[in-house]
């Protein structure tokens, strides 16, 4: 937890990030920058509270200031109950608006890609088509804060698996654009259990219709039907101690990463190029390659649709039926 207002303290920086799961794991090779360049610094994270669980897993923040705002859009940061942060690092977007709400704290120092207000350092340009982890790590390596992209890797939890061994089928995801038909994830799902594999399903809060559906058209049976979302540490655990995760591009897709876990990941309407994840024989990304589309739309992609229940259901049993990958390691 951050240090009371009133208390003595370290300097303080606050980073920018009040996004979602997916993006806070992509996050996390730059914010395990700023705490080995920042050691003495009391380093807040600005983002969901939903999201303080998964944040303290990292291992890089010492606390939250909760912030969100709909649609991915800048949240106020106007409750900021501190005096000036000496740092403010903006991982949140690349425009004046989240820029400006870190600068109305009246920071020391001001690390961000662009916006109208003045920065004593000329910011480094954004590249639309860099990776997601690139691109904030190089923000800070023209800061002079050396960042690796690879360091993506979280300890295992303590907690047990609530279904160790099994293949975790995913189906949802924030915006319909990236949602494969839930007929489709059946599908796969009901293979799989015919080849002898558990397969549990899971989903997010506002999931459970849509979790639902995929098990009862795959004949799951309700005790691997983990609708509801599961608190963190639980959903770590689960994909930590996963067979294999079967998602779309969301924030359970980046889990699998955080873990080492095998994965099978549809990408669509944006490329893995963009936000796919590191280069390994564990994790397979599925797409076809086109004009990428509108990642907020209201009906699924149709390079995602262009990938089939074969195309998903070959890649599980690849990763299902090969020898046990070699485990990679965990966070240092």
């Amino acid at each position: 937890m951050p240090t009371p207002p009133d208390a003595p303290t370290r300097p303080r920086l606050l980073v920018l990030r009040a996004l979602g799961l997916g993006d806070l794991l992509a996050g996390v090779p730059a914010l395990r920058a700023l705490r080995r360049a920042f050691p003495r610094h009391e380093i807040l994270l600005a983002l969901p509270p939903a999201l303080e669980e998964a944040a303290s897993a990292i291992g890089a923040v010492d606390g939250v200031l909760p912030a969100e705002a709909p649609n991915r859009e800048v949240p106020s940061l106007t409750h900021w109950p501190y005096p000036p942060p000496d740092v403010a690092v903006d991982l949140h977007g690349n425009g004046p608006a989240s820029r400006d709400a870190l600068a109305l704290l009246g920071p020391r120092r001001l690390i961000a890609y662009a916006g109208s207000h003045p920065l004593p350092e000329l910011p480094p340009k954004w590249h639309p088509e860099e990776h997601e982890r690139a691109r904030w790590c190089r923000l800070l390596g023209a800061h002079g804060i050396p960042a690796d992209p690879g360091d993506v890797r979280l300890r295992p939890p303590a907690r047990p698996s609530p279904a160790p061994g099994a293949v975790v089928v995913h189906p949802g995801a924030e915006a319909a654009a990236r949602r494969w038909p839930a007929e489709r994830y059946a599908a796969v799902a009901r293979d799989l259990r015919s080849a002898g594999h558990r397969v549990v399903v899971t989903g997010g809060p506002r999931e459970d219709a849509l979790v639902k559906e995929v098990a009862t058209r795959a004949g799951v049976p309700a005790h691997d039907v983990l609708a509801g979302g599961l608190p963190f540490a639980d959903l770590s655990a689960l994909v930590a101690e996963a067979a294999l995760v079967v998602s779309g591009d969301t924030g359970l897709a980046h889990l699998a990463v955080a873990h080492g876990s095998p994965s099978v990941t549809l990408f669509g309407p944006v490329s893995p190029l963009l936000w796919g994840p590191p280069k390994s024989p564990r994790h397979t990304v599925l797409w076809k390659p086109g004009p990428p589309g509108d990642p907020h739309a209201t009906v699924p992609d149709p390079l995602l649709l262009a990938i089939t229940t074969d195309d998903v259901l070959t890649a599980a049993l690849t990763h299902l039926d090969a020898p046990e990958e070699e485990a990679e390691p965990c966070a240092r």
